[in-house]
């Protein structure tokens, strides 16, 4: 770590501002209400909750949250460990290729980081976890994130960026040694593969025999590819202009969908199977990862965000005027147990990795070690996108979770317990669900046809995997503000598209970021590959890397059980083993830096999180309950194929399908438990390495620290989303240098 004072080599205004923030009375009372507003609203959900509870508290308690630790907190980590230095160039600068590194406004940056790690998990995660009741998922989506999600990301960004946007397995093998960085790496590397191949089914689920969904989620593509352009050669630097532009186009592609959909030809053109789709989606990964990210990537990433962040605020919006009331119990009855129809296991630790982006996600670390870092334009912007950015997904996922305990808890449990307890059937669901003992729910087949018929659909039961769950919700909500029953459907399918366009975002970004990771591990090998401007090199990584997510995507849509939809639990623990690994990898180089009385705020949600996947991996490889151990379950369907047994799989369907599902089922649970004891033991090995270079750091005396030199920074920009008063001043004076002088945005 360098603090020597840096100095432009050429007569330009100062590249950076000093941050002297002034406390007045206002500012006081301000943030007493602000505090009060959070103190009520987490009272009125934790403690003082009766039968229901009204929504609203959910929204309160969120925000006033989010901006005290984002306002103090955040700032402490700033003050305390990070020490950004505005005079610094970032390698967005002094690395400057047009390709990868390139310097983008913060609001862009922070759209397209924004839609790079808000994939399924912030969506469908909560949905599933309430199971459980409202009140777990909340604590952990809040209380995780201000603690230990956004800490993740805010700080693997900051010291990607400081190493010139190396990614996380490269730290690794930089902080941990050669055996320590090897494990990060393999691990990284194969849980990038599986983490993205889930991503990629989500999108292929959502959007298979969707024409609507289809053709507005494709025209995204071109829109982007417009606004790249525009901002690159027709108007520069105009990000209100054409973020309208793009607003307007998304609008049409949505509304244009629908009359589309509708049509023969549409039917015809864009009813696409889900094979066909998934070697569609295989293809369009491969081109976003090696297309220079200013023409598709960033521009793609900053128009979804409109519609992530808009379908949000609007919900937000509807439920403070709508205010739901909630008669999800704040624990449900099996918050006790570990086999709920929804998903098996207990609630400590099974919660903590069903729920993992909105609250703790090591994708976000791969992403923030990945594209991200390679375009901040100033160092002081980490925060506003890293920390900001994670506290903005968060948001997401309590939005469904409250968009999942505000619908009937019988309808919850028709649309998400599986086929093979509902036959598929509204009676076996109607019979199944009434025999749960839930208190309270007592569902009718008129009731369960009725809902299907509110959205436009033929049936709503066992619509497994969160997103109909979400839209189901979402609807319900919105139909009570805006439109009435009558709009019911068309809310439905808004949600569905919505959720589709959400998750492919971080479909493209994921393959950039693997293609990164595997050019620094063969790097270590054959030097060029580290130069990610060479293209043959860059081509050659993209492509592998996406013949192995797409393999895995393959054999999902192609399986009779969905393939890799039974391999979804492992997402969710090998994503939590990730975060452990890279607060692992972040605890170290704070360490080595010496900056010692900041190492307990990642030692604290690297212990939890460590605790909570070491455990949950033990369960589910050693569990001798079928529907919580791997290998249990894989034992019970080998034996049910030898004796015969497996015909009371799955009922309704005939007997080849039983024994061809049964047959997956059995692949399925062996790469299942054989992957778990694979990132179990990788997961330990970084950990370990990262305890002994901690503990080594103690007792030695210099400083260690792996950063770039530093270089003068020659450009200015603000730090947050609204530039201060002195930052504005400081604009003016760089706008009104000669244009050569200007420095150049790739946005």
């Amino acid at each position: 770590m360098s603090d020597k004072t840096i100095t432009p080599p050429r007569a330009l205004p100062p590249v950076a501002v000093e941050d002297k923030p002034k406390w007045t009375p206002l500012k006081v009372v301000i943030w007493a209400v602000v505090a009060l507003v959070g103190g009520v609203a987490w009272t009125m959900l934790a403690i003082v909750r009766g039968e229901t509870v009204n929504a609203i508290w959910f929204v309160f308690a969120a925000v006033a949250t989010y901006l005290i630790f984002y306002r103090f907190y955040s700032k402490y980590i700033e003050r305390l460990i990070v020490r950004p230095d505005d005079r610094r160039a970032t390698p967005a600068e002094y690395k400057a290729d047009g390709k990868d590194y390139v310097a983008t406004d913060r609001r862009v940056l922070f759209g397209h980081h924004f839609a790079a790690i808000a994939g399924a998990g912030p969506l469908t995660g909560p949905v599933l976890a309430a199971q459980m009741g409202y009140l777990p998922g909340t604590i952990w989506i809040i209380v995780g994130v201000v603690l230990a999600g956004a800490v993740q990301d805010y700080l693997v960004m900051f010291f990607s960026m400081r190493r010139g946007g190396r990614s996380l397995g490269q730290m690794a093998k930089d902080e941990l040694g050669r055996f320590g960085g090897a494990a990060a790496i393999l691990a990284t590397l194969l849980i990038m593969i599986i983490i993205t191949a889930i991503l990629a089914l989500v999108v292929v689920n959502a959007l298979g025999e969707s024409p609507w969904g289809v053709f507005s989620v494709g025209l995204t593509i071109p829109i982007a590819i417009f606004m790249g352009a525009y901002l690159r050669w027709i108007r520069p630097g105009r990000i209100t202009e054409v973020s309208l532009i793009g607003f307007v186009l998304l609008m049409g592609a949505i509304v244009a969908g629908q009359y589309v959909a509708a049509t023969e030809w549409g039917q015809a053109l864009f009813t696409l199977d889900r094979t066909t789709l998934a070697w569609y989606i295989i293809i369009y990964g491969f081109i976003a990862a090696v297309l220079p990210v200013w023409i598709l990537l960033a521009p793609r990433d900053y128009l979804s965000t409109f519609m992530k962040i808009g379908v949000i605020l609007l919900l937000a919006v509807a439920i403070v005027f709508v205010q739901p009331v909630v008669s999800t119990p704040a624990f449900s009855s099996f918050a006790s147990g570990e086999t709920g129809p929804v998903w098996a296991g207990s609630l400590f630790p099974f919660l903590f990795v069903t729920i993992a982006c909105g609250a703790l996600s090591g994708f976000h670390a791969l992403i923030s070690s990945g594209t991200t870092p390679k375009m901040i334009e100033k160092e002081k912007q980490t925060r506003f996108i890293g920390y900001g950015g994670m506290l903005m997904e968060s948001f997401v996922a309590i939005m469904a979770l409250v968009a999942a305990v505000s619908i009937d808890q019988g309808i919850y449990y028709a649309m998400n317990s599986s086929p093979a307890a509902t036959g598929g059937t509204v009676e076996g669901a109607v019979a199944f669900i009434n025999n749960l003992g839930l208190t309270g729910v007592n569902v009718t087949a008129e009731q369960l046809t009725g809902a299907a018929a509110d959205v436009g659909e033929e049936s709503i039961i066992s619509r497994t995997g969160g997103a109909p769950t979400l839209a189901f919700g979402l609807a319900h909500i919105l139909q009570q503000w805006l439109g009435g029953m009558s709009w019911m459907g068309f809310w439905y399918h808004f949600a569905i598209m919505f959720e589709a366009l959400f998750i492919l975002t971080a479909v493209d970004a994921g393959t950039r970021v693997a293609r990164f990771m595997l050019q620094d591990t063969l790097g270590n090998v054959i030097p060029r590959f580290k130069d990610t401007s060479w293209r043959l090199g860059a081509w050659i990584c993209t492509a592998i890397m996406v013949a192995g997510w797409g393999a895995v995507l393959i054999m999902g849509v192609t399986d009779p059980l969905g393939g890799i939809n039974t391999l979804f639990p492992l997402f969710g623990i090998s994503n939590q083993l990730l975060a452990a690994i890279a607060l692992a990898i972040v605890m170290t180089i704070i360490a080595r830096r010496r900056t010692f009385r900041g190492l307990w705020v990642v030692a604290l949600p690297l212990t939890f999180v460590t605790i909570v996947t070491f455990t949950g991996s033990v369960l589910k490889i050693f569990s001798p309950t079928p529907a919580v151990g791997y290998w249990a379950n894989h034992v019970k369907f080998r034996d049910g194929i030898a004796d015969g047994t497996y015909v009371d799989f799955a009922p309704g369907v005939d007997d080849a399908a039983k024994l061809a599902a049964a047959e997956a089922t059995v692949r399925n649970t062996a790469i299942q438990g054989t992957l778990s004891i694979i990132f179990l033991v990788l997961a330990a090995i970084v950990i370990a390495a990262a305890v002994i270079q901690v503990v080594k750091a103690f007792r030695a005396t210099e400083v260690v620290d792996n950063e770039d030199e530093a270089v003068p920074s020659q450009r200015f920009a603000p730090a947050g989303l609204f530039a201060t008063a002195e930052e504005r001043a400081l604009e003016k004076e760089w706008a009104a240098l000669p244009e050569d002088q200007q420095p150049s945005r790739g946005h």
